[in-house]
């Protein structure tokens, strides 16, 4: 599922970026990179995943204490998952810019009390995961926000690409994702994907 969410970048973006669909080849580069480097999050940790957790799925409940006081809108698509793709869906919310200090400190803050709670916690596992699916994250969105504009009409989800693209610039960043990273290089350059 998350490998063939990332295609809608190829099927939406691709073409509204790069003026052409991409060829087979392209394609096919494109996917093996996704196959290769979401293998290890299918095979990693697991729990309840939102998958739409961001800002404005958020309803302050001011009547109650604590974190009941946060109310969650937009739930249907939970899914069974790893952790980390909620995390970073709220830390690089598509349509609120976080600037990455905040988020490095939020991930710091997540990361203490995952300790807190259990001492195995693997934080570089973790931090990987969280690149991983957070390129996945933004290339769907990317693709979405696409589909919206030229399908729907809907244009003013344009204005949102060129902060969904540094996120996905910052993910790429990842050791883990140098080849995917070159593939984005060579096809959709920073320059060509961060126009509203």
């Amino acid at each position: 599922a998350l490998t063939i969410e990332t295609e809608l970048l190829l099927d939406w973006f691709f073409p509204y970026r790069a003026m052409k669909t991409p060829n087979a080849g392209t394609r096919l580069a494109y996917v093996d990179q996704w196959v290769s480097v979401l293998e290890p999050i299918a095979s990693g940790e697991r729990t309840w995943t939102l998958r739409d957790y961001h800002s404005p799925n958020l309803i302050p409940m001011p009547e109650r204490q604590g974190l009941r006081a946060m109310g969650l809108i937009d739930f249907q698509d939970c899914v069974i998952g790893h952790p980390a793709y909620d995390v970073v869906s709220l830390l690089q919310d598509a349509r609120v810019t976080v600037p990455e200090s905040l988020e490095l400190h939020l991930l710091a803050r997540y990361a203490r009390q995952r300790r807190q709670r259990d001492p195995d916690f693997d934080m570089q596992a973790f931090v990987q995961a969280y690149a991983i699916l957070g390129a996945q994250r933004a290339t769907k969105i990317l693709g979405i926000f696409a589909r919206l504009s030229k399908r729907d009409g809907k244009h003013g989800y344009l204005r949102h690409i060129p902060r969904v693209s540094r996120y996905l610039e910052r993910n790429l960043a990842h050791p883990r994702l140098a080849a995917l990273k070159a593939w984005f290089d060579r096809h959709l350059p920073p320059e060509k994907r961060e126009q509203g």
